[in-house]
């Protein structure tokens, strides 16, 4: 626990916008150590959290967190932290912006450049990026499940504050590159698309040598368009800049330890990963901030990025018709 001048720091009213599976395990973790938290919600999960509390359980340990759950924010909080879906993010924004007006703004969320997005809606730059590696599932209106412990990575405008903030609550830790951090949780994040077209764990998905080989692939077009645009690519979960470019150009026999590393790090208990569990709880994914975010970037130099332009077309195809596919449907794109 961070300590200064001997004393715990002050208590402070902060606002978790979207207490999803991240952004409620980092509500109920600051409630944990005595900060006024308000969350915001929707439908099932917000009359639940509201009855029962925000109810976390793994690997962070047990807690309720009795927090105040709204709709949208009805006072402005000290501090403030918008961890909604990529897809969701300018509309929470909106819905709030009033009463975030100056307010330091921490946007933990999976894709590109959302802190950037947020400040330019918000007109202030008090916004710092957050990228969390825990691994949670919320299948179960009120109930975040943690199923495996990981830090939260803050930067940017604001990031010292938040790391300071974070750090009592959860393991946070500052990155010199928000840039460069989020394009390495990118890559990792190329976990996410398969399990969602399959409807098997991440886990599961990484044994069979034929997804493998898939998710690889997106990894190294993931990999090749960073290196392409000159990012520099930040150490995350064990994956050094290093790693990055065995995953760009070593022989695939080598750079398939890569998402085995991954599948070791996130343990035994099944991981859906979050592009599933939207489609399980029949919401858009973040497919295009995420898959998609590759294919984009690709353009922007020339580049494509055919396997993970695939697996976006997939996974809309899974979100359009409520059925997972045959794993040898995606075998052959790579």
């Amino acid at each position: 626990m961070a300590i200064e001048d001997g004393r715990r720091r002050p208590r402070q009213r902060i606002a978790v916008i979207g207490a999803g599976a991240i952004g409620g395990t980092i509500a109920a973790r600051l409630d944990a150590i005595g900060h006024r938290v308000t969350v915001t919600a929707r439908g099932d999960h917000l009359a639940a959290v509201r009855e029962h509390g925000l109810r976390l359980q793994g690997a962070f340990g047990t807690h309720t967190a009795r927090v105040a759950a709204l709709e949208v924010l009805e006072e402005a909080p000290e501090l403030a932290i918008l961890a909604t879906k990529a897809t969701g993010a300018a509309a929470a924004i909106e819905a709030n912006r009033a009463l975030l007006a100056g307010v330091p703004l921490l946007v933990v969320q999976n894709g590109l450049g959302g802190e950037l997005a947020a400040a330019e809606l918000l007109g202030h730059g008090r916004v710092a990026g957050g990228i969390a590696l825990m691994a949670a599932n919320s299948m179960e209106p009120g109930v975040i499940t943690v199923t495996a412990a990981g830090d939260t990575i803050v930067g940017g405008a604001e990031g010292a504050r938040f790391a300071a903030v974070l750090d009592e609550a959860l393991p946070t830790s500052e990155t010199p590159s928000i840039e460069g951090a989020q394009w390495t949780k990118l890559l990792i994040n190329m976990v996410n698309a398969l399990p969602a077209i399959v409807g098997h764990s991440v886990q599961d998905v990484i044994r069979d040598p034929g997804l493998r080989r898939v998710m690889l692939a997106s990894m190294r077009e993931t990999a090749q368009t960073g290196l392409a645009a000159g990012v520099r690519f930040q150490p995350l979960q064990g994956l050094t800049p290093l790693m990055v470019r065995v995953v760009a150009f070593a022989p695939r026999r080598i750079a398939q330890q890569v998402p085995l590393r991954i599948k070791d790090r996130l343990g035994d208990v099944p991981n859906l990963g979050s592009t599933q569990q939207s489609i399980r709880r029949r919401q858009p994914t973040e497919v295009d901030h995420i898959n998609g975010a590759v294919v984009a970037a690709a353009a922007r130099l020339g580049r494509e990025a055919p396997v993970n332009a695939a697996l976006v077309e997939l996974v809309h195809e899974v979100e359009r018709t409520g059925r997972f596919l045959p794993a040898s449907v995606v075998r052959r794109l790579a």
